[in-house]
């Protein structure tokens, strides 16, 4: 497991990153700095990794970290989705789960579509506040 830290204007948080093949291509290219998209309870970004699913799922928790490899795009899931059937959040189509986050639904609903978010190596930042 790999930590990472995400930073938005509107505050930072953690994560961790699989083992995964996906996973290691993103942190081969850290950092990365994108557009913050959201779609409900959902925050996506576009990412310079473009790779087919190894792991593909529709079944997310609340704090996975996935890839979408349609856009090819990073999702942070928090909540219900448009695609939800209960309070379960649910991707438009099949992601690999890359990783987890702890992040509160508070700071990561104050993440505004149209926000610049970078994602880097969290030990490059140990010496700043999460």
């Amino acid at each position: 497991m790999s930590r990472v830290r995400f930073q938005a204007a509107r505050g930072s948080f953690e994560g961790v990153l699989n083992e995964s093949l996906i996973a290691q291509a993103l942190l081969r290219r850290l950092p990365i700095a994108s557009t913050v998209n959201l779609w409900g309870e959902e925050i996506y970004f576009d990412v310079p990794v473009k790779m087919k699913n190894t792991a593909p799922t529709r079944d997310v928790k609340v704090g996975d970290i996935a890839y979408w490899p349609e856009g090819p795009c990073l999702c942070i899931f928090f909540g219900k989705t448009p695609a939800s059937t209960a309070s379960e959040p649910r991707p438009a189509s099949p992601v690999t789960v890359v990783g987890h986050t702890d992040a509160p639904a508070q700071l990561l609903r104050s993440i505004k579509a149209g926000a610049t978010i970078t994602l880097d190596d969290a030990a490059r930042h140990s010496d700043q506040a999460v």
